[in-house]
């Protein structure tokens, strides 16, 4: 490692890579992904900003002119004309002519994915968490505008509806996609009863009631989050179908008698020593053969290595609770709650979501 680190840093070998015509193409690459990882946080802007200003919905409804979009976003239009050139350089949007601009391929996926508008919204609070990150490392996890955000889930008493709302709000957001891998990648039919711990505002659950058909369900959250799933599941019409149980799943006993439980984003959040008291909780609850299923993005998962520790290891840090772990280091866990047996469940994007089934 140091003599190909040397090799690689000596600007006479650079020159060389980047004149050379079999390395040349090599050079240009890494060169590349070096520009967009230091140019990421004006890429995110530039997101940030279309979805602030609507411009990706404007330009849903048709491609329009420099000018009419600068009147309907209500910003000059040099403004507008630099916003658009950056959009377009990421894809979002696409000139169709010389004044004349259309939705592009990357914003057309962005407006089909309400979850992810919600969560580049919500980078305010991380960017400027991370605006000095050496600070937010010397300092210690959270104390920062996202720890903020989260007040109710480091409170063991029963929170408010305004605490909640805000993050229940962005969870329940983000989760249809989510859902959707977990649901086509584990057969949820082969259970009798589910519950659903930290399971927020209902939206995992209505997923799963709206596709897998006899199984009952039950949801255990804070109390002021579970009147907000009440609510939310009363209005989908699967309220009759789910029980909701308030409590605090690190402090109350849950409730038993479920053969399947699910931790969907929510053990990552979590601190180790609180993560296994959880995992203890839910062995205690489960029958003989019940099975726990965690769901949630993962450390060193092949190809998505930058997601894991990259940013969802910061975003903990500064929200002050938890960290990614890997597969391997989440068996161990379950091995150490008592768990019997564990094994990986193949998602369809790992970058977004993995998984893995245990057994008392």
């Amino acid at each position: 490692m140091a003599a190909r680190n040397r090799v690689l840093a000596d600007p006479g070998f650079q020159r060389f890579a980047a004149r050379f015509p079999l390395t040349r193409p090599i050079v240009r690459s890494k060169a590349r992904i070096m520009f967009d990882r230091v140019a990421g946080f004006t890429y995110s802007q530039v997101i940030a900003a279309s979805i602030e200003l609507r411009l990706l919905d404007l330009l849903a409804d048709g491609a329009q002119n420099l000018a009419d979009i600068a009147a309907s976003i209500d910003v000059p239009i040099e403004g507008t004309d630099r916003l658009l050139r950056a959009a377009a350089s990421i894809g979002l949007v696409e000139r169709i002519a010389e004044d004349r601009w259309a939705l592009g391929g990357e914003g057309a996926a962005l407006r089909g994915n309400g979850g992810i508008a919600e969560m580049v919204a919500h980078h305010r609070l991380l960017y400027a968490d991370l605006a000095d990150p050496v600070a937010l490392l010397r300092r210690g996890a959270g104390g920062g505008q996202l720890s903020n955000y989260w007040t109710y889930a480091e409170s063991v008493g029963q929170g408010d509806g305004d605490q909640v709302a805000a993050y229940s709000g962005l969870m329940a957001a983000s989760q249809p996609l989510i859902a959707t891998h977990v649901i086509d990648s584990y057969a949820f039919g082969r259970h009798r009863r589910m519950l659903d711990v930290g399971g927020g505002q209902g939206a995992f659950i209505a997923a799963v009631a709206a596709r897998v058909p006899g199984i009952e369900l039950a949801l255990f959250d804070l109390p002021a989050v579970g009147e907000r799933a009440r609510r939310a599941l009363d209005a989908a019409g699967h309220g009759p179908r789910v029980t909701i149980h308030g409590g605090n799943f690190l402090a109350d006993s849950l409730p038993g008698g479920h053969d399947l439980v699910t931790l969907i984003r929510v053990l990552h959040d979590h601190d180790d020593a609180p993560a296994l008291q959880l995992l203890r909780n839910i062995h205690a609850a489960l029958p003989p053969g019940g099975r726990l299923l965690i769901a949630e993005p993962m450390a060193e998962t092949p190809g998505a290595e930058a997601a894991g520790d990259g940013y969802f290891g910061m975003y903990l840090w500064a929200m002050g609770s938890g960290r990614p772990r890997s597969k391997k280091a989440i068996a161990a866990m379950l091995r150490q709650a008592g768990f019997s047996a564990t094994s990986n469940v193949a998602t369809p994007l790992p970058l977004t979501v993995s998984a893995i089934v245990a057994s008392r």
